[in-house]
């Protein structure tokens, strides 16, 4: 309870300004990071670029950036090569599962439902792809 005469604290002109100015600090400091080019690092855009390709630029890179030997070269391009082969691998998996749960949707669906069912995959298709990196 608060005396007689005394505000309570989201009466005060002075706390309710106070939060308003930080809110809108955090606000503009936010866009600014954001158009500073924080978004990016923050969700990196995987691209659908041929993984062979992205492989060597990368490894040109490394070379380029952190003066690699030619015995660290050929080590870190195997590694990469693995790691491109591992990943292809697990894309596959992500691509089998996918058409698993597609086609059980589809057994439990029944005709009518089917073609709009397909319907639906075909508008959100692109929003699908988007949300998960592929490489193919």
């Amino acid at each position: 309870m608060t005396s007689a005469g005394a505000q309570a604290p989201w009466q005060n002109f002075r706390i309710i300004s106070t939060l308003t100015l930080v809110f809108l600090a955090g606000a503009a400091s936010g866009a600014l990071w954001m158009q500073l080019g924080l978004h990016e690092r923050l969700h990196r855009v995987v691209s659908n670029a041929n993984p062979v390709s992205t492989q060597d630029s990368l490894l040109e890179r490394f070379n380029t950036e952190l003066g690699l030997s030619q015995d660290q070269s050929h080590k870190i391009a195997a590694v990469l090569a693995d790691y491109t082969q591992y990943y292809q691998s697990l894309q596959d998996q992500l691509d089998d599962v996918r058409a698993t749960g597609r086609t059980q949707i589809l057994q439990i669906l029944n005709p009518d439902q089917r073609e709009r069912f397909e319907k639906i995959m075909n508008d959100i298709g692109p929003e699908l792809e988007n949300s998960a990196p592929s490489s193919k």
